[in-house]
């Protein structure tokens, strides 16, 4: 085996979008991929065999959180990441710039790194480039995140340029530490905000770097789909097309069909495991508030054509039941309904690539969606 292990395979094309396969250490990916969120070693609501079942390949989780607690150190002692979470498959880490840049008022940022304070409990640490790929070796990470600099929303042209020319410094820097590995990868981070040109030299900066994937940062802030899926495409295009591509943090569904028909491949987002802890079901017809009284005597599934334990189990009014009465298993179940909602979707997006009729299916689910639910449900019609 080679360092070259870790690999993309393009196998199928549809206008811009691409069915493809990542090659890593912990197994396969068929991308497009949804990547459900594991910030501290766990995706929420979720035991590994549930998030199986699910469909899914791959998790993420944080450099920032696992840093702070349990610590990289600790994890690494106890066999790594994979071990310590009873996920065997690949995992992804972000690099924690998101978090760290996020705490605005508890952190100093300079051209070394960035230095902030616990929001667990105030301490100070300081995140370098270096830092913070050794943090993701230690947790055994399949791939890799550079440290960046997630830029706010809105922002002016000069602040996003300075910005942008540090993080790629940052991940020049980072690829000079990573320790390369048969099966496991670096991936660099296109920054810029929305102004095209800053995009289009980040991008090159990065491949000519040179890393075995590249993402599309700083998006879904505030900036608007339109804007964000332009931002999108014309990122897309100029990366190398043998190399995956990540939009980080997007996960509306509407959002995630419209990105990979710009050409990207992995996507992550805290959403549909957000939704199952406040009691949101996502559906073909869009989204369910199961808090709502229309649903306390519904014996209808959440989707009659999921193939969900929850949906094959369980009714509405029971999921509604639950919710009210503030029980665990109304996350647990909203939440295991949600991921593989998403997954059918990614598996919908990658038949639809594979047969060449990507847009008449994505026209099939937007009119799904602005259909909306079904109606309320009245009770069984009359016998005649």
């Amino acid at each position: 085996m080679s360092a070259q292990d870790f690999r993309f395979e393009v196998l199928a094309e549809d206008g811009a979008a691409r069915r493809g396969r990542i090659h890593t250490a912990h197994g396969r990916v068929d991308t497009p991929a949804f990547m459900p969120v594991g910030t501290a070693a766990t995706v929420k609501a979720m035991t590994p065999a549930m998030l199986e079942t699910t469909g899914a390949q791959i998790v993420l989780a944080n450099t920032y959180h696992l840093m702070l607690r349990p610590g990289a150190e600790r994890i690494a002692r106890l066999g790594g990441l994979h071990r310590f979470m009873a996920w065997p498959g690949p995992i992804l880490t972000d690099s924690g710039g998101y978090q760290v840049m996020s705490l605005a008022e508890r952190c100093t940022l300079a051209e070394d790194g960035v230095t902030f304070a616990s929001h667990l409990d105030g301490r100070r640490h300081r995140l370098t480039p270096e830092r913070a790929v050794e943090i993701q070796h230690l947790l055994d990470a399949t791939i890799t995140m550079v440290l960046d600099e997630c830029t706010s929303w809105p922002i002016e042209e000069a602040a996003a340029a300075a910005s942008m020319r540090r993080s790629m410094r940052w991940a020049g820097r980072c690829k000079a530490a990573f320790r390369a590995r048969p099966g496991y990868g670096l991936f660099g981070i296109v920054q810029g905000s929305v102004f095209p040109d800053l995009r289009m030299e980040s991008t090159s900066a990065l491949v000519e770097t040179g890393f075995d994937g590249y993402a599309i940062g700083g998006l879904a802030v505030g900036e608007g789909q339109a804007q964000m899926l332009a931002t999108t495409a014309l990122t897309a295009a100029a990366l190398p097309a043998e190399r995956p591509r990540y939009l980080m943090g997007v996960g509306k569904p509407a959002d995630l069909i419209g990105a990979a028909l710009r050409g990207v491949d992995l996507f992550d987002c805290v959403l549909p495991t957000r939704s199952g802890r406040t009691a949101q079901a996502w559906t073909r017809g869009g989204a369910l508030n199961l808090k709502n009284a229309r649903h306390a005597e519904d014996p209808r599934p959440l989707d009659p054509d999921c193939a969900c334990p929850t949906c094959a189990l369980h009714s509405r009014a029971y999921l509604h039941h639950l919710v009210k009465a503030g029980e665990i298993l109304a996350a647990m179940l909203l939440t295991g309904h949600n991921l593989f909602y998403y997954q059918a979707l990614m598996a919908g997006l990658r038949a639809a690539i594979e047969q060449g009729r990507l847009a008449r299916w994505a026209d099939e689910q937007a009119r799904l969606a602005a259909a909306g639910d079904l109606a309320p449900w009245q009770g069984a019609p009359a016998t005649p």
